[in-house]
Formats: C-alpha cells, structure tokens, sequence
C-alpha cells in the first residue's frame, strides 16, 4: 500500500521527487550561467567560439531526451533510468569541476576534461528530462486528480526556484571567492555538482516508497518504423500497385489503420513545427549573448552594490513566475471578454512577435554599448594616441596624414585613438615631434590592428618618444583595466585592492591588471628611500581602461588619470525590457505550443509530440552555432539579423497557421475509446471520461516541464 503524506491523499514518494527536482536543476542552471564567462575567460576562447560551444552543448541536452525516452519506454522504464543516467550526470558534473582546476594539467587538459564533462552532463539532463515528472505522476492514484494537479505545479514552482536561485549564487561563488589567484570557477562549478550528488542521494532515498510502472514499448520506435515501411513500400511498390490517397497509406500491409491514421495527425502538427527552432534560437541566447553584452554595461546599483553579468539569467526564471498567472488570470480573460478569438497559434505567432522585440530592444541597447568600445583597427591600419609628459605643448606630425593638426597641451587626456594607415602587417613611420620651436623625428615600427600610445616625455638630451602597445579590449567580466607609467627616477610599488604594480624608474610602464570596480581613494604606494603619500585614483568605473601618470608635484608623488577606453555608461537595468519581452513571448510560445500539441494528438503519440518539441528547442540553437560561427557580422547587425528572421518565420508560420484545421475534440475522444477499451466492449462512458481526464491533466501538466 503506497504511504502518504500524513492525513492527506498525497504520496510520501513525491517529497523525494520534488527535492531531487530542485537540486538537479540547480546543478543545472547553476552551471550553465557560468558556461560563456568561463569559455571566455578560464579557456581564452573568443566570444564566437564560446557563443558556439554554449550553443552546441544547450542543442545536445536536447537531443538525448529522445535517449532517454527510448531506454526508460523500451528496456529499463522510469526509475532505473533515472538512477543511471543521473550517476552519468554526477560524472558530469565532477569531471568539469576538475577541469575548472588550474594546478591540474595545462590547458589542453582542460579543454579536454570541460568537453568531456558537458557531454556526460549534456547525456544526464537530457536522458532523465522526459522521465522525471511523468516518474511524478505515476505516484498518484488515477482518482486523485486535485492531488496531482497541486503536485505538478509545486514541481514547477521547484524547477523554476532551482534555477533562480542557482543564478543568484553560482556567480557570487565565481567572482566573490577567490582560489588558485582568480575567479574560482573549480568551486562555483562544484557546488552544482554537490547539488546533483545531493538530488541522487535524495531520490534513492525514496526507492522503496515508489510507485514503479513497467516499460510499456516505445511507440516513438513504432511510428518510425511506419514511416519507414510507409516510404520504402511506396518507393518498391508504387508502379505496380493502385495509387494510395495518402503516402502513409503504403503501410496499411504491416500496420493497422488505426495506428496511420494516429499518425497522420501527429505529422500535421509536426509540420506546424517545422518554423519553430528560430524562435528558441533567439530565446536561448539569453545565456550567451546577451551575457556578453552585460559585461559591457554599467552593473552598479547604488554606491557599492553590483550585479554580475551572468546573475542576469536569473530575470526569466523570476518573471516567468511572475507572468504566468498574469496571462492566465488577467490578460487572457481580459481578451476574451473584448470578444477576440485568440486560438492557440495565434498565441504563438504572438510569442514569436515578442521575441522579435526583444530582439529589437537587444539591439538598441548594443548600439548604444558600442559607443564606449574602442573599434579596433582593420588590417593595413594601426590605433594611435599622443601623451605629452613634456613641460610645454607639443605638436605631433605622422607623414602623409592630417592627424594631430592642433597642439597637444601636456597631461591632457588624449580624446581618442586616431587610425593610421599602413598598407601593410608593419611599417617603420618617422613621427615628427616639435616642441618649444625645436624638431626631433622619432623612428616607429608599427604593426597592423594594434593600438598604441605615444609618450612623449624630455631629458637631459632633448624630447624622447617611447610607443607602447595599449589593451583596447573591455574586460570579459566587465572590470576595470589600469596601469601605471612611472616618471620618477626610482622605482615605485603600489597596491590597488588585491592587484600588486611594480614601477621601474625612467618612463616605464606596467602591463594592464584588472581590479574591481570602486573608488580608490587611499592607493598605498612606497619607493625604496620612502613612503609615498596615498594616491587618490578615483573611480575606477565598469569596462574601462585607465593609464596613471606617476608624476612629482611639489613635495608628493600624483597619480593623472588618463581614460584609454571609456567606461560602460549604459545601465545593466536597459537589459530588463529585452528579458521582459522575451520572456512574455515565451509564456505565450512554449506553454501554449505544449498544450496546443497535446490537445491535438491522439493520447498515445503524445511521447511523439514531446519528442519533436525538444528537437525544436535542439535545432534552435545548432542556428545560432552556424549564425555565430559562420556570419561575421557586428553584434548589433547579428541581433538584428535574428529579429528579422524571427519575424520572417512568424509571417509562415502563420500562413501555416491559417490552414490549419483544428482536430475535433469527439473525434479524438471517439480515437481515445478505441484505443484504450477495444478489448472491453461493456465500457461505460462515465467511467472512459473520468480515465481520460486524469490521463490528460497527467500529461499536459508533465510536459510543461520540458521547456525546463
């Protein structure tokens, strides 16, 4: 007898089942928000690879659900399944953990391992995905339909409380705690791993109090080897026999009529899906590009509160909680009572219209972001700017050029990189430098799409010129980048937060560090002779990158702040409109396609249909792997790009749309009657209704966990 939770009709089992939810998707989406940042920053990887890499592993988590379907239906069923492949999940997770350690081998090492650990992850997720809420459901009685009904929406409530918290915390642990000397991403990618081993321990805990159905035949095999039968019959037999009015009528010698005929309406909705992938290509990029924009803006709140860019993930999972009963209790109804019929599709389309704005709202938010990026050079050019560390102005000459035509005034911030042309990867350029009315020419090796700074500074023989190679690049986490150009005849050490510089004397420049983001009023510096008076640097602000002239005035050493790159002045807070509407486009997309598809298939090829759903989700992001490998384009024209084929898709898929007829609920219900009770012909109605009201809830609330 199954026990239950005290003096109610729910099963005990199912505690055990909601927490190894929370805790796996925990693992997941605790992972997942740090996968961009690591590829960028622990791999070096350039943003497209990591754009891509992210993209290949989200489209793999949701190709091996069909595995999983296929191991849990036909050989091993739900619970042993669930418990192999999470142990495959756990292996996953530890193997990228270790990846994600410095000290262990080079970086080849870790290449090799993180792949390893996403593809085990990638088969875990995946493979127990269409398992673990239909694993839910089979706990209840069929006569308990309150019961199950409360159940699957405390299981949503966990998967999407799962994934808020994890991408509040996983990051905190990523950049707040430091290991190895930077970022630990080793720990923030354990904790998901502890989580998993804690959602296995937990879910084996429960062995004894389930309820385990045996494996009952996949019927997805079966629908494919009718198809198969189907085409190879008509290709080796249509010049010899009648012409058949349907091409899966060809498999009427193998297969019965009720089973193509079952068939035939899947395949009208899995047309209705062929445009589908665009919309996940845009919503998936939550975690990748738009990541990458984040790192670009202001993430300040207040004096010295900040986000992190990756914490912004954490905006869907929070405002899909907070939409859903918007939608079903306010703006739906609201429609309906202005007599407007919005069917199921047309929902969609909108969805897909919503999305297409975000993606809009995306792209002025970029454009705006460029303004504080330094463009980099094209090939055949190179990036210049002029400091003037002499006492008196100067005037600077590049040959055949305009630039530089006023005067540059000594200490002045220099207001922007000019480009030089050089016609070829490195030209040696004689710069003409004049100053108090005397000229001296100063020999420069240059090299394509760098950039630089010519300091130009006086001694004992005259005015020197010392070109230095700049960092134009903003950091992959939104720090800020400084460095520090000594003028004084001694050696100088100074401490900014935890990033130690050391000085030479004679003009001499540190390498870029970053640091966090603050003001830095009180900087410690100390000579070998002395102790330096603390150094006021200021703000030290997102994205920037800052050059300090180490200079005497009067009886103490000065720090004059020069800006390299400027910093990210757009607010992370711009970002909130995009993830509003995307997230708004996918409440009207995703739960309304599920319950669409389920509504208008046949009860026992609903698997089918949660199948070619999940390969919608999959093939939307191997879009964004090719568009991010293989398009080139600026980040705004790319967004751009994706709006635009967004809505290109939305106008087919709603011309699709307009001919499609819906299936009549009796016809289906008459298909259902046949199917399950042709064995009893003394079935009564009322008892056929009640079965099949519970079987639907079962399933319709199950799947609207596949999104997740």
């Amino acid at each position: 007898m199954t026990k239950k939770l005290c003096g109610t009709n729910y099963p005990l089992s199912i505690c055990f089942i909601v927490v190894n939810e929370f805790c796996e998707r925990f693992s997941y989406y605790g992972m997942k928000a740090l996968l961009t940042l690591y590829f960028l920053t622990y791999l070096g990887w350039d943003p497209d690879l990591s754009t891509a890499i992210y993209h290949a592993f989200s489209s793999l988590c949701y190709f091996t659900p069909i595995l999983g379907a296929i191991i849990a239906d036909s050989w091993l069923g739900k619970f042993k399944t669930i418990i192999y492949l999470s142990v495959v999940y756990v292996i996953g997770h530890v193997v990228k953990s270790v990846g994600a350690i410095p000290t262990v081998g080079n970086k080849d090492v870790h290449i090799a391992l993180s792949m390893l650990g996403l593809i085990l992850i990638a088969l875990g997720t995946g493979g127990i995905k269409p398992c673990v809420a239909a694993f839910g459901g089979d706990q209840f009685e069929e006569e308990h339909v309150s019961e199950r009904q409360k159940f699957f929406s405390i299981f949503y409530m966990s998967i999407n409380a799962g994934s808020l918290l994890s991408t509040i915390i996983t990051p905190i642990l990523r950049s707040d705690v430091q290991c190895f000397g930077d970022d630990c991403y080793a720990l923030a990618f354990g904790v998901p791993a502890i989580l998993m081993i804690v959602a296995l321990v937990v879910f084996i805990a429960g062995s004894s109090l389930y309820k385990r159905n045996p494996p009952q035949g996949n019927i997805l095999l079966q629908v494919c080897n009718c198809i198969g039968f189907a085409i190879k019959n008509r290709v080796n037999r249509h010049k010899y026999d009648p012409p058949r009015k349907h091409w899966l009528d060809w498999a009427e010698d193998k297969y019965s009529k009720r089973l193509i005929q079952e068939i035939k309406m899947v395949l009208r909705v899995l047309l209705l899906y062929i445009p589908l992938p665009m919309f996940w290509a845009l919503f998936d990029q939550q975690g990748s590009r738009w990541t990458l924009q984040a790192t670009r803006m202001n993430m300040a709140f207040g004096g010295s509160v900040s986000i992190k860019p990756d914490q912004m993930q954490m905006l869907n999972a929070l405002l899909i909680l907070v939409f859903v009963p918007i939608f079903d209790l306010g703006i739906y109804p609201l429609i309906g009572l202005c007599r407007v019929n919005i069917t199921p599709l047309r929902k969609m389309a909108t969805g897909m219209i919503f999305a297409a704005l975000a993606f809009g709202a995306a792209t002025l938010v970029e454009i705006n972001v460029m303004k504080t990026v330094v463009v980099p050079a094209p090939a055949g050019s190179c990036l210049l700017q002029v400091y003037n560390l002499a006492e008196n102005d100067v005037t600077v000459k590049v040959p055949d050029t305009s630039l530089f035509p006023h005067p540059i005034p000594n200490l002045q911030d220099p207001p922007q990189y000019e480009m030089i042309p050089l016609g070829a990867p490195g030209k040696q350029i004689k710069v003409e430098v004049t100053h108090n009315g005397t000229t001296s020419t100063c020999d420069l090796l240059f090299k394509e799409e760098e950039a630089y700074s010519l300091i130009i500074y006086k001694n004992t023989s005259g005015v020197m010129c010392k070109l230095v190679e700049d960092n134009i690049r903003k950091h992959d986490e939104g720090k800020p980048f400084l460095r520090f150009l000594n003028t004084q005849p001694e050696a100088i050490n100074i401490t900014v937060g935890k990033a130690e510089f050391s000085v030479e004397p004679g003009y001499s420049i540190t390498p870029n560090q970053t640091v966090d983001r603050g003001v830095y009023a009180d900087v410690s510096c100390s000579t070998q002779s002395r102790t330096c008076s603390d150094l006021n640097l200021g703000l030290l602000d997102f994205g920037a990158s800052y050059t300090f002239i180490l200079k005497q005035e009067k009886d103490k050493i000065e720090a004059h702040k020069m800006i390299d790159v400027n910093a990210s002045d757009v607010h992370i807070t711009w970002q909130i409109p995009q993830y509003a509407l995307m997230t708004a486009g996918e409440v009207m997309f995703s739960i309304t396609g599920l319950e669409f598809s389920y509504s208008q298939a046949p009860a026992n090829m609903k698997s089918v249909l949660q199948a070619g759903w999940l390969l919608t989700v999959a093939f939307g992001n191997v879009i964004v792997l090719i568009v991010a490998e293989g398009a080139g384009l600026e980040q705004w024209k790319e967004f751009l790009l994706f709006m635009g084929l967004l809505l290109a898709v939305c106008i087919i898929f709603s011309v699709m749309a307009h001919f499609y007829t819906y299936v009549d609920p009796d016809q289906l219900q008459k298909m259902h009657r046949e199917d399950l009770y042709k064995e009893d012909d003394d079935e009564d109605d009322e008892k056929y209704d009640k079965k099949m009201k519970n079987n639907d809830i079962h399933l319709k609330k199950a799947e609207k966990t596949t999104k997740l």
